[in-house]
């Protein structure tokens, strides 16, 4: 494996909170604290209590402000380009962590509906994410309108690196101060040990030949399946149906309903520590404190460390391109460089949230601090390693060291990767051999789902009917026996109800 990228310098990042908010002052303290920031690298400011500020509030309030902040500090040294504009030419900060309690949107007026003959839809938007003005601060003579492209895309090199006349701006924020707290522990706990478990990719069949949607996602899943991370890939273009029973969720990619819904609205349902989960929607951040609506919200509520999302509409070709994103993660960057580089521009609607220092990979080699509930994931990744260029010795390794084990997460991978290679028959014996070996139902019904899946995949309807009314009944009393229904509901929709007699006409 390459060696890993440098992690960034306590002392090139700052973290900005709102001081007007005992919480958000609290939250600043116990980040610095624990990522071993210098306290003087704390920016309060007095800010709206609001997600959303106006324009000239950004200015006045916090843009300028900040300016004047780092001025102050001698955090860098500007100087004027050919056009007279300021812009740093040196800077000792290269990330700020806005926390809960900065403001995230600012509100601008919308593009002209429709837009003048030749001109895109968003040329004119005022409208943008907080973080994404910010990172293009103490440059002048940026336009408002629109976006500015973003130099550090599809970069392989840390922000110490790639010495750009920019800022990487992350945000820890989310529902409440708690589930904030919890972020930024989970993210330096699983550094310790590394993330393990499932990946699920949720594809949606739409946009087929756009590079940032299917595409993208297909190659997500490629990646863990060559890392040896097992893969759940929807490829129906509903989303997963609701409480669909996952297990070991560690890592999530999907698009595109406007709320969040499936699997994620269970009440069982809880990410593995430190997960990324990260859910493509125009609107995805457009809020963060209701954990009923969206996606970003909601993520963070049900335990994820790190997700992306936009605060308004960017539009497909301007959001984060998740493939790149992932790649990065896994190659070592922390969240923000990894955030910013997969997305193309800057001054624009797309927000980074969690703990902007997190490097969720960094033990992918089978270093770190060893927790019995990763062994399995282990075994896996280290399998993967060995055996890369023999799939089928894997697959024998895997299928001997599962009924050693007696391990429905060992066969249900193995299985997983013969459904994707389109291996029905193979696969099908695998998961319900993995039936057996799984003690919880929930872990069971998902076993029947995969083969519906495979079914209904095969253009099988009736056949994936027959498996869905049968785990349907079976698992009646546990609430992910929704799941089957909605598939159902979806390959055999119940008739309409019958028609209410009308009183007769007088």
């Amino acid at each position: 494996m390459q060696a890993l990228p440098a992690p960034p310098e306590p002392a090139s990042v700052a973290v900005l909170f709102n001081s007007t908010s005992e919480d958000s002052k609290a939250l600043a303290e116990f980040y610095a604290k624990v990522r071993g920031i210098p306290a003087d690298h704390l920016v309060g400011l007095e800010l709206p209590d609001a997600e959303e500020i106006s324009r000239k509030d950004f200015d006045d309030k916090l843009r300028n402000r900040l300016i004047r902040e780092y001025d102050r500090r001698e955090w860098w040294v500007r100087g004027r380009d050919a056009q007279g504009n300021l812009s740093p030419t040196q800077s000792k900060i290269r990330i700020l962590v806005c926390m809960r309690g900065v403001p995230s949107r600012i509100a601008g007026t919308g593009p002209a509906l429709p837009p003048p003959p030749g001109k895109q839809p968003f040329t004119d938007t005022t409208q943008a994410a907080v973080d994404s003005e910010l990172a293009l601060l103490g440059n002048e003579g940026v336009p408002v309108e629109g976006m500015v492209n973003n130099p550090y895309f599809k970069q392989e090199k840390t922000a110490a690196e790639a010495r750009l006349p920019m800022t990487l701006v992350g945000r820890i924020d989310g529902p409440t101060k708690e589930i904030c707290g919890q972020m930024i522990k989970d993210a330096i706990e699983t550094e310790q040990t590394g993330l393990w478990g499932m990946s699920v990719v949720d594809l949606s069949q739409k946009y087929l030949e756009s590079p940032e949607g299917d595409p993208a996602m297909e190659k997500v899943a490629k990646a863990h399946r060559d890392a040896g991370i097992p893969v759940i890939i929807d490829r129906f273009p509903d989303t997963l149906p609701t409480n669909y029973p996952l297990h070991d969720t560690a890592l999530y990619f999907g698009w595109y309903d406007w709320n969040v819904n499936g699997p994620f609205t269970n009440p069982n349902f809880k990410f593995k520590k430190g997960a990324v989960a990260v859910h493509l929607h125009s609107f995805s951040a457009t809020q963060l404190r209701d954990a009923t609506k969206n996606w970003c919200a909601p993520l963070l509520a049900k335990g994820a460390a790190a997700t992306l999302g936009n605060v308004y509409e960017p539009y497909l070709p301007l959001t984060h391109n998740f493939d790149i994103f992932n790649a990065r993660l896994m190659a070592g960057y922390t969240l923000v460089e990894a955030a910013y580089m997969a997305v193309p521009v800057l001054s624009w609607q797309n927000v980074v949230i969690g703990d902007p220092l997190y490097r969720p990979f960094i033990h992918l080699d089978g270093s770190g601090e060893k927790a019995d509930a990763d062994r399995v994931y282990r075994a896996m990744r280290l399998a993967a390693l060995r055996w890369k260029d023999d799939p089928k010795q894997l697959e024998a390794m895997l299928r001997e060291a599962a009924d050693r084990m007696k391990s429905g997460v060992l066969l249900e991978a193995e299985a997983l990767s013969l459904a994707n290679r389109k291996e029905e028959t193979a696969a099908a014996e695998e998961f319900r051999k993995a039936k057996l070996y799984y003690a919880d139902k929930p872990d069971r019904l998902r076993m029947d789902l995969h083969l519906a899946a495979m079914e209904r995949e095969a253009g099988k309807k009736a056949e994936a009917i027959k498996v869905l009314r049968g785990a349907r009944t079976l698992y009646a009393d546990i609430p992910e026996s929704l799941a089957a229904t909605s598939w159902l509901n979806i390959l055999d929709p119940p008739p309409p109800p019958p028609a209410q007699p009308q009183p007769p006409q007088k």
